[in-house]
């Protein structure tokens, strides 16, 4: 594809420094600048999507002066030159989220410092368009793909980094869905060790799929029923259930549980949805956080701090002095 690109517009080929020279200097007109346009695009675009690592930054030039250079001529100033320069910027400041380094990036390729006010207009409404359009910058997406989430955010979240699958209890006990009642509570009542510290019970079938969920508010529930004499587990547990799966960011699980109002989501095989392979509780959300708070805790506690600490602690021996 790359190749039949070129045999069509060859400029769409290469690095394209020389065509970014062209456009800033309003060489390039007509419909030439549309067929390069689309040319390098299609191509750029068919050769990331391969799975290939490739640049970014000068075909994001090369499309954004491009464009500006083609709509150059109806827009106030009508010189395609500062336009292709204004279209770059922007290409630039919002694929990539950075819109003040787009501007210092166009302001040493012009040198032009009468750009500077059009250019951070350009390069902000670019950004701020991006982000409402896209979840990642085009800088993080390939790795995202690959599993590794990245925050745009200074602060880290660590639902943000963190997968269910790191997190999740494993070889959670099952009861049967056609287990009486009663027969779960003499299960509780001879103190079985796993099954006394549970909250929850997954409810499985005989073919060992995943067909409900059974908590202690289930029972307690079915205590306090008269007709729940001869009841089945299946008949006292959800079987309408709330699920996620191993490679869910924490933050989608939380998102489910906080919408849903529950404590737990079952983890299920994303192919066999009927499949149990864990299950995420509040506790394992929580444990996130509180190693998250200790790590925090531990990189503020450096050489610097510990020496403002001990100043602290000697100006308050030496009474305040």
């Amino acid at each position: 594809m790359v190749g039949i690109g070129g045999l069509f517009y060859p400029r769409a080929l290469g690095v394209g420094y020389d065509v970014i020279r062209d456009l800033l200097n309003a060489r390039l007109i007509g419909i030439f600048l549309l067929g390069l346009l689309i040319t390098k695009a299609l191509i750029w675009a068919i050769a990331l999507g391969s799975g290939t690592s490739g640049g970014v930054l000068a075909p994001l030039m090369i499309m954004g002066g491009a464009l500006g250079a083609l709509v150059g001529p109806w827009l106030p100033g009508g010189d395609p030159g500062v336009w292709a320069a204004l279209g770059m910027g922007a290409m630039l400041g919002g694929t990539m989220r950075a819109p003040f380094t787009a501007i210092a990036f166009m302001l040493e390729v012009t040198h032009d410092v009468n750009l500077l006010p059009a250019m951070l207009v350009a390069c902000v409404a670019a950004d701020a368009v991006t982000v409402l359009l896209m979840k990642r910058s085009i800088l993080t997406e390939k790795m995202a793909r690959r599993g590794h989430h990245v925050m745009r955010e200074y602060i880290v979240n660590p639902l943000h980094l963190m997968r269910v699958a790191d997190v999740m209890e494993k070889d959670i006990p099952t009861v049967p869905a056609s287990l009486p009642v009663d027969g779960l509570f003499q299960r509780l009542a001879d103190e079985d060790p796993v099954m006394a510290r549970r909250h929850e019970w997954a409810v499985v079938d005989d073919a060992e799929r995943l067909v409900g969920l059974v908590t202690r508010g289930d029972l307690v529930r079915a205590l306090e029923r008269e007709d729940s004499e001869g009841a089945t587990i299946l008949d006292l547990g959800s079987r309408r259930l709330v699920v996620t799966h191993t490679d869910e960011l924490l933050e989608e699980a939380t998102a489910k549980m906080i919408a849903n109002d529950i404590g737990r989501l079952p983890v299920v095989d994303r192919a066999d949805p009927t499949r149990l392979v864990g299950l995420l509780g509040r506790a394992g959300v929580m444990a996130v956080w509180l190693h998250a708070t200790r790590e925090e805790q531990t990189r503020d506690s450096g050489w610097l701090s510990r020496f403002a600490k001990r100043v602290r602690r000697r100006v308050k021996g030496n009474g305040g002095e």
